[in-house]
């Protein structure tokens, strides 16, 4: 099973997102804060990284996304440019605007909607750690 990092801050959504994750064996680690999630990163290694987008700034997930995914050779977070992150968050009902994955804009592989069905969200978690697998 996989080692999966959530960065958010709401303590309702890490403690449901857990109980789904370790229902079926996977180890799940949390940060409430996108600073407290890059402290995380290298000491925990995830396998999956589920991250909220609302958080300390309404734009944190997609700024720290942006980062982890960046093309640029230098950046100081490269060696987890290919740890796959699954976006979670209620943005969508917040505003009236429509975000996709997209590799110039929206670095993530999947983007769910809050809330979220725990066993869509296994459903999902399973998909992109076999196809990172693959």
């Amino acid at each position: 099973m996989a080692k999966i990092l959530i960065i958010d801050d709401d303590p309702d959504i890490v403690t449901a997102v857990n109980l789904a994750l370790t229902s079926v064996g996977h180890q799940v680690v949390s940060a409430n804060s996108g600073k407290e999630g890059l402290e995380k990163l290298p000491v925990e290694k995830p396998d999956l990284i589920i991250l909220d987008v609302m958080m300390e700034t309404h734009t944190e997930g997609f700024q720290l996304a942006l980062k982890l995914h960046s093309p640029d050779p230098a950046s100081d977070l490269k060696q987890f440019k290919n740890i796959p992150i699954l976006m979670l968050s209620a943005i969508h009902s917040t505003t009236p605007l429509h975000y996709e994955p997209d590799i110039d804009y929206l670095p993530v592989d999947l983007f769910v909607d809050k809330p979220v069905d725990p066993d869509d969200l296994i459903r999902k978690v399973s998909w992109i750690i076999e196809r990172q697998k693959a």
